[in-house]
């Protein structure tokens, strides 16, 4: 079972091992930098390193890491200065993902922004294809969305027809969020439903381009676009959804990947135990 979080890089980006072993992660993902803002600190060659050898003596398996794209690019904006800054960071991002060995950089689709869907899509096409460019062998990954107002890839059909046009197809493959896959319509509530879910994922998209899971609950019920993660069997989701989740991504060993709170309820190491208990 590969199973972790997302963990901090605070201090230096090798601490991020430190927090994911503390944890008893087998898997895990980071920020390369700072989320919150554009400017990015280069990666020196110590932080390089350092980062290396601390995964290498971990037990964690460097295929069962990803990293995650900042929260300010919009790969869908039609404002020009925005597209091109977005862009530039995702191969920025991608950049940093080859030299600290990364193997997968997980990317939201974007916001249209009232533009419509159809120019969003062709933006966000455009802007992937160009980063799909780069010369290393790291897989961009589209993480499905929780089907906000203006968003684009909710839908499992539109999110592969926007995959099935990217170029060259190994640089690219899908992440895929139970949080935001629930609150856009898709019942993960009890095996059966998980199954059919897959099911449909599978005939638009592909298990096969599935290479990591977002295993969150849902504040919201189904249906609701509310992008609120929540502890594992706690909410909208609940027990049976969460453990079928969990199953059916260790049988064909996909890397999990838990985005949950940390609050007086539970913290990251709670929610990994009680994965692992599910399992």
């Amino acid at each position: 079972m590969k199973i972790g979080c997302h963990v901090s890089i605070s201090g230096s980006i090798d601490k991020a091992v430190d927090n994911a072993v503390e944890r008893e992660c087998s898997a895990f993902q980071i920020f390369t930098r700072n989320p919150r803002g554009w400017h990015a600190k280069e990666l020196t060659d110590e932080d390089i390193a350092n980062f290396k050898s601390k995964l290498k003596t971990s037990k964690i398996d460097r295929l069962a890491t990803c990293a995650h794209m900042p929260y300010l690019p919009n790969l869908a904006t039609p404002k020009d200065e925005g597209f091109e800054k977005s862009v530039q960071t995702l191969i920025k991002e991608v950049e940093r993902c080859a030299q600290l060995g990364i193997p997968y950089l997980v990317t939201h689709l974007g916001s249209h922004l009232g533009t419509g869907e159809e120019g969003g899509i062709k933006r966000l096409i455009k802007g992937l294809t160009k980063a799909g460019k780069t010369k290393n062998d790291v897989v961009i990954l589209l993480e499905n969305t929780a089907g906000q107002k203006n968003s684009v890839g909710s839908s499992f059909k539109q999110l592969g027809e926007i995959f099935n046009q990217l170029k060259p197809a190994k640089k690219f493959g899908v992440c895929f969020d139970t949080c935001h896959a629930f609150v856009a319509g898709y019942d993960l509530r009890t095996e059966e439903k998980v199954n059919e879910t897959f099911d449909e994922f599978d005939k638009y998209v592909g298990i096969k381009n599935l290479k990591i899971l977002h295993l969150n609950d849902a504040k919201g019920d189904i249906g609701c676009n509310l992008d609120r993660h929540y502890h594992l069997g706690l909410g909208g989701i609940g027990e049976k959804g969460i453990t079928a989740v969990v199953k059916f991504a260790n049988k064909r060993k996909i890397p999990i990947i838990l985005e949950t709170p940390i609050d007086d309820d539970r913290d990251d190491f709670k929610n990994i135990k009680k994965a692992k208990e599910f399992a």
